[in-house]
Parts: C-alpha cells; sequence; structure tokens
C-alpha cells in the first residue's frame, strides 16, 4: 500500500471515528435534556439537589446500562450525581467480574465473626455495677 492510501485510509478513519463520537454526544445531550425535564434537579441515590452551575454534576444513568435504550418516556434513566454514578457503574463492574462463585458461596454469611453479639450481657453486667 502507498503512503497516500494509508494517508487516505488514516484520513476515512479519522473522519469515521468524529462523526461517531458527535453523534453520541448529541443524542447524549438529547437525552439528557429530556431526563431534566422529566425528574427533578436530585440525585436519585444520595438526595442531593443540584441547581445553576451544579447541575452540571447531575447524570443521567441508564438503568440498564444500555446507552441505546432511551424510551421517550424516561424509564430507563435516572439522575445520579457524578459520585453515584461512578459507584453504581463500579458496583456492576465488580458484579460482572466476580459473578463466578458458585451458589454454595452464595450462602454464606457476609461475616463470620459477630462484634456485638455479646453486647447485652456487658450492658448488663455494667448497670449492675
Amino acid at each position: 500500500m502507498s503512503a497516500n492510501n494509508a494517508e487516505q485510509q488514516n484520513n476515512k478513519q479519522d473522519q469515521l471515528i468524529a462523526a461517531a463520537r458527535r453523534n453520541r454526544e448529541l443524542r447524549e445531550k438529547d437525552y439528557r435534556e429530556q431526563t431534566l425535564k422529566l425528574y427533578p434537579h436530585i440525585c436519585a441515590r444520595c438526595g442531593r439537589e443540584f441547581e445553576g452551575k451544579k447541575l452540571r454534576e447531575l447524570t443521567v444513568h441508564h438503568k440498564d446500562h444500555n446507552h441505546d435504550n432511551n424510551p421517550p418516556d424516561g424509564s430507563n434513566w435516572e439522575l445520579l450525581c457524578l459520585y453515584c454514578h461512578d459507584n453504581e457503574h463500579q458496583t456492576y463492574l465488580d458484579k460482572e467480574t466476580f459473578s463466578d462463585a458458585s451458589p454454595a458461596e452464595g450462602n454464606k454469611p457476609a461475616a463470620l465473626h459477630s462484634p456485638f453479639a455479646a453486647l447485652a450481657a456487658l450492658l448488663k453486667e455494667s448497670k449492675k455495677k
């Protein structure tokens, strides 16, 4: 392949990538505006309220994690602050990564040690004194 053909190929590829990015940005802007009209400007997880310049910190989360599923009624969206949105996606990635646990492992208690198990007895003893 000549240098000229390679350059043309790179230009076409760059144009396709730029067009895809523009389309994604337009789509995101569209459903963000719709969501901000449908829902109060409050994070659905932590309850923080957003207005003015801080409104940019409120993001649209797709409940099914499919960014192409944008029903006009907003049933797949929720507003989350940046921190809760990051946490949601990290939780999703963790479940996806570590979901190979066997069914028997799912039945184990979360913790084997119960630090407050004898608390009632200790409180009774201290009241007697």
